[in-house]
């Protein structure tokens, strides 16, 4: 029978799971929004849609770069979830 230390622990891998997905490309994009909006600043332009393309360029490059270990990471996580199948159907 599944407890609620069971589903605390699916919850918390599922979570980090989900942080490990994430924060590359969202540390990309928030590093290449940085560069853009310093060099807008040195620059004195003020365009609001600059920063879109290169974030667009760089959460692709990330994830061209990453996607075989996030992919992964997310099937060994669903396999070890539907191996323990059993324990929680009971």
């Amino acid at each position: 029978m599944i407890t609620l230390a069971d589903i605390n622990q699916i919850v918390a891998s599922a979570l980090m799971m989900v942080i490990k997905m994430a924060l590359p490309i969202l540390l990309t994009s928030m590093i290449i929004g940085l560069i853009v909006s310093i060099f807008q600043t040195v620059t004195s332009i003020q365009e609001q849609t600059l920063t879109f393309v290169p974030k667009v360029l760089g959460v692709f490059i990330m994830i061209m770069i990453l996607g075989n270990y996030m992919l992964t990471e997310l099937s060994g996580f669903i396999v070890t979830l539907w191996s323990d199948f059993s324990k929680y159907v009971r």
